[in-house]
Order: structure tokens, then C-alpha cells, then sequence
């Protein structure tokens, strides 16, 4: 890894590149301390603290996604949280709807045009998400355990409110904007790299939180624990996130004119967690919703009191089992419309391939799900293991909300696909192998 950044910056253009991601990561973590207007800022301060010290569920996990912008009420408030979901609803959309999956299969036009619509679902779900962040910051509701959190935003009129929404709306479409300037212009992978730095930038501050607590011995013994574990942890999220199946393919010879090609062997790489941090994110997703609806509810009803004392804390078990069962289905649901093995057979046949001792057509499809649906059980259990174990482990130590395996799960796998990403483009500018 050190000997790839070594080469990035003796090669001009990715230089550059990198130059160019670092300026738009510095822009978007100063986007990250910028108060909305109408929000007292001396409140939200004296209220973060006890906030994070009691939000160790969906709000703590969230409020990592955004960089700690959540419960600041910054201008980018929401971080990158709207675009993954929406990219993840047209994803899923693509499978329900013709329109979609026949855009999918045009190409770059296609692409270009999902990716329009995923700008417009992510300002749909921006101003969504910021009326709500607003109206419980107005109710108090974001800040349970502080005192003074009605003072937070002291002029409820209708002005300021449709101010503060407009103004997280254009944030998150401003974080939107940054993320593809990455991905463009950048080292790639940019609403990745956004993600990565505003899980790490939270880090520092929970690990010294979890040290200060107790004794001074008790305090580094704790620290020395969980640096511990999360080496353990991050050891097994690179062996996981590697670990492939290697089905093998073989190509016949064919006679071409007077030319013989073909003969070659090669594999199908199938991940053993084919589907990445996605389950995850869209279960997090899935499980803020009745939350927020609940935060809505000016009213003690029975099912908001019900939600609030079952869905939002991370360490409680109705939340865990659900949680954990959300991200294994998800698991199942997000390989199967992203790994089609009718249409990998097909291809496979086409080019004249074949995979030893299965028969060409409707058995290799066959015998790819029945792989595919093995290793996907292991993939799917791992990560409900990897997002929760550590999440409930944690949960007696305050302002370690940040210290979860989605967490580190994330960042690993961000790691991996960044390093990947700038080995790709050293290759790209190295043409000694081609010239010898």
C-alpha cells in the first residue's frame, strides 16, 4: 500500500488526482462544522456530548455516516446517506420496473440516465430527511438526555424551518456533487471515499471518550481492550472480503479462417460476501424509518413508545434480532439482482466456455446459483455477526457509538477498493513491461 502512494506521487497525473481529492475532502469536512442558520450553536455543543453518550443505536450509527455533522446540524447534516439510498432503491428498482432494466442494459446512456435519477431521488430524500432532522431538533427530540434542548432552535416560524431544510437539502446535494467530482477527476470510488473519512474522522474521538472513563488504569485497560478487538476485526474483515470461489472456466479451439483460437482456461471470481457493506446500509435504512416516524409523534402513543424503546436502542434484543435478519435477507436479495447466472451462462456459451464437467446452458446456470446461494449463507452471516457483535459489546461504553463493526466493516473494504483503484491507474502509466 505505502509503495503504491510512493508511485502515485511520482507519476504527474495521478499526483494530481490525488492533489484533488485531498482539496475536496479538506472543502467537505469544513462543510462538516458549519452551523445551519436558525440553529443556536452554544445549545447544540452543550448537548452533543450527552447525546453521545446515549445514542448508541440507529441515531449513533448515522450520525458516524455523516461525520458527526448529524447532531451539530451542520450544512452537510445528512453526509452521503441520501445518495447511497437512493442509489439503492433504483438498484432495486431496476429489477420491478422494464424502464429501468432496459436503461441498464444501453450502456453508458443508460447509466448516465439511472444516475440522474438517482440525483433527483436524493434531493427527494434530502428534503425528507432534513424536514424530519429539523422537526425533532425543534421538539427536542434529538437531544433526549439534555436539558436545554428546546433552546436548540429558538425561532420556530415557518421562515426559518423552510430555511433550515433548504439549506441541509443544498448541503446534501453539494456532498452528491463532491463525491462524483471523485469519482471523475479524482483516484474514483468518490461517495466511497466520503463515506471512509466520515466514519474515520469520528474514531479518534470515540476511542479517547471510552479511555476517559473510569480510572486511569480501568480507563487504558478498556482502551488497550477494544484497540485489541478491532485489530482482531479488521484481520477478519480482510480475509473475508478477499476470500473468493474461483469457478473454473475452459474455451474450446476454434478454427477462426486458417487461425486457431481458443484453449484457454480462466475462473469466475465469486466473493464470499458477494454483496459488500450494502445489506447493511439498506437495513440501517430500513430500521431509521419507523424510528423517525415515531420522533414525529408529538403524542406518548403506545407503538412510538413501543418503537423508541425497541428500535432505536443498538444493544436492545428485539433490535438486534431484527437488524440481524434484515442485513441476512438484504444479503440474499442484493446478490440475486446484481448477479444474474441465466445471463453469466449464457455469456459463457456464447464465447464457446464451458465449466468442466457441467454441461453448457440452463445446468451451468444451475449448478452457478447453487454456488452462489452457498456462499452467500457464510457471506450474509458475517456480516450480521461483523455489524453486531461489536455494536452490543460496546454498548456499556460511552461515546463508542463510532466503535461498531459496520464501522470497521466500511472502512476496511473502502481501504481495500481505494488501494486497488490507484494500483489499477499505476498500471495504466506503467508500460516498461510492454517497451522491454
Amino acid at each position: 500500500m505505502f509503495s503504491a502512494f510512493a508511485k502515485v506521487f511520482k507519476t504527474p497525473d495521478l499526483r494530481k488526482k490525488l492533489f484533488f481529492t485531498l482539496g475536496i475532502i479538506v472543502l467537505y469536512r469544513i462543510g462538516t462544522h458549519v452551523p445551519i442558520p436558525g440553529v443556536d450553536y452554544r445549545s447544540v455543543q452543550a448537548c452533543v456530548d450527552a447525546a453521545t453518550s446515549g445514542n448508541n443505536g440507529l441515531l449513533g450509527l448515522v450520525n458516524a455516516f455523516s461525520g458527526g455533522a448529524l447532531l451539530q446540524i451542520t450544512v452537510f447534516a445528512l453526509g452521503i446517506l441520501p445518495y447511497i439510498t437512493a442509489s439503492i432503491i433504483l438498484q432495486l428498482l431496476t429489477v420491478v420496473i422494464p424502464r429501468l432494466e432496459s436503461l441498464k442494459k444501453e450502456g453508458a446512456a443508460g447509466q448516465g440516465k439511472i444516475t440522474q435519477y438517482t440525483r433527483y431521488l436524493t434531493v427527494a430524500l434530502a428534503v425528507l430527511q432534513g424536514t424530519g432532522l429539523v422537526t425533532t431538533a425543534r421538539t427536542g427530540a434529538l437531544f433526549p438526555n439534555c436539558p436545554t434542548a428546546a433552546s436548540v432552535v429558538p425561532d420556530t416560524s415557518i421562515f426559518v424551518t423552510v430555511t433550515m431544510v433548504l439549506s441541509i437539502t443544498t448541503g446534501t446535494a453539494c456532498v452528491m456533487w463532491f463525491g462524483e467530482l471523485i469519482t471523475e477527476r479524482g483516484i474514483g470510488n468518490g461517495m466511497s471515499i466520503l463515506i471512509f473519512i466520515s466514519i474515520a474522522s469520528t474514531l479518534p474521538a470515540a476511542l479517547w471518550a471510552v479511555k476517559q472513563q473510569g480510572t486511569i488504569a480501568d480507563g487504558w485497560l478498556v482502551f488497550g481492550i477494544i484497540i485489541l478487538v478491532g485489530i482482531a476485526m479488521v484481520g477478519l474483515v480482510v480475509f473475508v472480503e478477499q476470500a473468493q470461489r474461483r469457478v473454473p472456466v475452459q474455451y474450446a479451439k476454434r478454427m477462426v479462417g486458417r487461425k486457431l483460437y481458443g484453449g484457454t482456461a480462466t475462473y469466475i471470481p465469486l466473493k464470499v460476501n458477494q454483496a459488500g457493506v450494502v445489506p447493511v446500509i439498506f437495513a440501517s435504512s430500513l430500521l431509521y424509518i419507523p424510528a423517525l416516524i415515531a420522533q414525529f409523534s408529538h403524542s406518548k402513543a403506545g407503538w412510538a413508545t413501543w418503537i423508541q424503546n425497541n428500535l432505536v436502542k443498538g444493544d436492545h434484543p428485539f433490535y438486534v434480532l431484527i437488524y440481524f435478519l434484515l442485513i441476512v435477507f438484504f444479503s440474499f436479495f442484493y446478490v440475486s439482482i446484481t448477479f444474474n447466472p441465466e445471463e453469466v451462462a449464457g455469456n459463457i456459451r456464447q464465447a464457446g466456455g464451458f465449466i468442466p464437467g457441467i454441461r453448457a446452458g440452463s445446468p451451468t446456470a444451475q449448478y452457478l446459483s447453487y454456488v452462489l446461494n452457498r456462499l452467500t449463507w457464510p457471506g450474509s452471516l458475517y456480516l450480521g455477526l461483523i455489524a453486531l457483535v461489536p455494536t452490543v459489546a460496546f454498548a456499556s461504553f460511552g461515546g463508542a457509538n463510532q466503535l461498531t463493526g459496520t464501522s470497521i466493516l466500511i472502512i476496511v473494504s473502502v481501504g481495500l477498493e481505494t488501494v486497488k483503484q490507484i494500483n489499477s491507474q499505476i498500471e495504466q502509466h506503467n508500460y516498461e513491461g510492454f517497451l522491454r
